[in-house]
């Protein structure tokens, strides 16, 4: 408790003097996911280190959710459905969820067309995905879900992305990893009429009391940035939603309802 006390009043005294010299100055702890901090944050670095070079960033880039407060981050970059009730947040945007394969994966395999055919597919996880092997759907008769059977896990999205790209299976992944690739053709979006659902993007941080300058404008850059769109949404039009050229549909057949 002590330390923390003596962190407070540093921060302070800090606080102050960028006050008085009308510069920001002193040390930024961040943390945030792997594949996006590595994709869409870097950019974000450099314009604040640009226009406020007395700023050190410390940045963590890690899957595994940090604890904020217990860890020593002054922010952390939160991309989940709700944030941590206990931390401070400020929405900077979302990503939607997409189920989707190479086209030379459904050439061999055949084009899904229900969630239960995920089950008999080769499916590549994502270890931290918070409904693990069971993956769940909005479709237009309601909720649907199915317990997947991975042929491939990782912690880590862009090895779901590359391993897919190469057409060994299914993955689903947020549209600021794939979006690109959607739009492209290297990837087609599956059963659009069932949606994953959408994880808002924030930044957390522990209190509004002692939020240094330094700490402020990059939150407002952030949410600056993000303001625009950066990456395609990937929405599936009807001529992506059936099989590429030369893929056959796979053959129907009883969907087992989980």
């Amino acid at each position: 408790m002590r330390c923390k006390e003596l962190l407070a009043s540093v921060e302070e005294a800090e606080a102050e003097i960028s006050a008085r010299s009308g510069e920001a100055s002193g040390r930024l702890r961040l943390t945030a996911p792997v594949s996006f901090g590595v994709q869409h944050l870097a950019p974000v670095w450099a314009r604040f280190r640009d226009r406020h070079p007395r700023v050190t960033l410390d940045l963590t880039l890690s899957d595994r959710v940090m604890d904020i407060v217990d860890e020593g981050f002054d922010l952390g970059i939160r991309i989940a459905r709700l944030p941590s009730s206990s931390l401070i947040s400020r929405r900077l945007t979302e990503t939607r969820m997409v189920l989707c394969a190479a086209p030379a994966y459904l050439a061999r395999a055949g084009t899904p067309r229900h969630p239960g055919e995920l089950a008999d597919h080769a499916v590549l996880a994502y270890s931290y995905w918070a409904g693990g092997d069971e993956w769940s759907f909005d479709g237009p008769q309601g909720p649907v879900s199915v317990t997947t059977r991975p042929g491939i896990r990782t912690n880590n999205g862009d090895t779901c992305r590359a391993v897919a790209l190469q057409g060994q299976g299914v993955i689903l992944q947020p549209t600021f990893l794939v979006g690109a690739d959607l739009a492209s053709g290297a990837l087609v979006e599956l059963m659009p009429q069932y949606r994953a659902g959408a994880l808002g993007i924030y930044a957390v941080y522990a209190s509004r009391k002692h939020l240094a300058p330094r700490l402020r404008l990059l939150i407002d850059l952030l949410a600056e940035w993000f303001g625009e769109p950066r990456w395609p949404d990937g929405a599936a039009t009807p001529a992506a939603a059936r099989p590429a050229p030369g893929v056959p549909a796979r053959p129907a057949r009883r969907c087992r309802k989980a």
